[in-house]
């Protein structure tokens, strides 16, 4: 993404990303093919509400032709920036990377009229996540809420309804299915790593994100204990923070930049030979940091170098090869991809093969294994009608399937598609594929109830 600052030129006019990036609008060349890929068009039948729809809508606003105002913004906001479209646009439209600087302008456009879910989410990624040890004693107490039983009580009970009933569901969801056994062990409980002579050990460090670390901590420990076992040196990353994508996501670039920076600085410092992510959505934003950068001097060159070391875990795992796991697990799975993972990154493969080399999963087919769940970040909480009714047909596919289990890699997608089950009563948990192949080398249990 081309830097550009936001401040009025010479002439009077909003000098934005979108306008800096007005060539990448013109390769769109209005086939249509990304109509059926995209879920709010499949939902709302509107013009303006498909990839090519919006891009109108950004041309219009580079070339004059639209007014500055809700049109603009609505449609531009109720993108689930899911990048489908992208996987199927014949042209190369860089879509995500023109949402994002649209919305740029829509943060702006539609700062003194911000609704209530907007202003909680500004000051939350503004004054919340950009400060570590603020963040982390929120996750904390939302992880005592939640493992306490508390949560649960107040959702059986009916204590509160709509966007905070979900909510409260989101939070139950994030628990893994995967019983803590063996937790808290350390990496060599997964046995003897994997011996090489003929090459010293890689050396990867960790995003351990706001999310994953607050809510999804075993998610993170079992990832270093798969990294242990197959002859990974993980070292650590003091300074490290959130990732910055829910901030792009929101149209807050400054922020999204200060962070990106932050992280370049803290990863590039540990001389590290890759950097794993076991985010989807944080994964692919990472992978953009030199896009993001590309008009700072200082650090555009750096952004670049960080970028190219990224890695998804089962992207990581697929190149460098991981131990096949001997211990059972006897369930019905099936993958339903991230939309970061498989659009954004296009990674497919790997965590199939990763689920696939477990022994005693049986892997079913899920229709519409890439498309949205409706999640996208924040976007549930945003607009909840329209993200439930998303998440519908992917419970209808997952029941279809009649999987035991949903593996997905990425926090986002493991609790919508987790909330949606518990409110629906399905019997069927979610779980990241790598916890699932930690248990399979060290044998942790999954919980009695699925």
């Amino acid at each position: 993404m081309a830097g550009a600052t936001h401040e009025m030129n010479a002439g009077g006019k909003l000098a934005s990303l979108l306008e800096a990036n007005s060539e990448k609008l013109l390769t769109c060349v209005h086939c249509g093919l990304c109509l059926p890929a995209c879920p709010t068009y499949r939902a709302l039948g509107d013009e303006n509400d498909s990839p090519r729809g919006r891009i109108y809508l950004m041309r219009g606003l580079v070339e004059g032709k639209l007014e500055r105002g809700d049109a603009f913004v609505n449609h531009i906001d109720l993108c689930l920036g899911c990048r489908a479209c992208e996987s199927v646009c014949p042209s190369g439209v860089p879509y995500g990377h023109l949402l994002e600087s649209a919305r740029v302008d829509a943060a702006r456009l539609k700062s003194g009229r911000r609704t209530l879910v907007d202003r909680i989410t500004g000051v939350a990624l503004t004054h919340v996540f950009t400060r570590p040890a603020l963040l982390a004693a929120l996750m904390s107490i939302a992880r005592w809420f939640r493992d306490s039983g508390l949560a649960r009580l107040a959702l059986e009970t009916r204590l509160v309804g709509g966007r905070l009933r979900f909510g409260l569901a989101l939070l139950l969801a994030s628990r893994s299915p995967i019983s803590t056994r063996h937790r808290n062990l350390g990496p060599e409980a997964n046995g003897s790593p994997r011996a090489d002579a003929a090459a010293p050990p890689l050396r990867v460090a960790l995003l351990r994100g706001c999310v994953m670390e607050g809510l999804f901590r075993e998610t993170n420990r079992a990832t270093e204990r798969v990294l242990a076992r197959n002859g990974v040196e993980v070292v650590g990353v003091s300074g490290q923070k959130c990732c910055g994508a829910l901030h792009a996501h929101a149209g807050l670039i400054d922020a999204a930049k200060e962070l990106a920076k932050a992280n370049i600085t803290a990863f590039l410092d540990t001389g590290c030979d890759r950097i794993v992510v076991n985010a989807a959505g944080c994964g692919a934003a990472m992978k953009e940091y030199g896009s993001l950068l590309s008009g700072d001097a200082d650090f555009a060159g750096k952004a670049t170098a960080f970028s190219s070391r990224v890695r998804d875990i089962s992207e990581f795992l697929a190149e460098s090869g991981f131990d096949a796991p001997s211990i059972r697990i006897d369930r019905a799975v099936c993958y339903d991809a991230p939309c970061h993972l498989i659009h954004a990154q296009r990674i497919s493969q790997a965590p199939v093969d990763i689920l696939s080399s477990i022994p005693g999963i049986r892997l079913v087919p899920l229709r519409g294994a890439d498309v949205c769940c409706g999640g996208a970040g924040i976007y549930n909480l945003q607009h909840p009608g329209l993200s439930r009714e998303v998440l519908a047909q992917k419970l209808c596919s997952i029941a279809e399937s009649g999987a035991e289990l949903i593996a997905t890699g990425n926090p986002g997608c493991i609790m919508q598609i987790g909330a949606g089950l518990l409110l629906d009563g399905i019997a069927a948990g979610v779980v990241h594929p790598v916890e699932l192949l930690d248990a399979a080398y060290a044998g942790g249990d999954l919980d009695s109830q699925l």
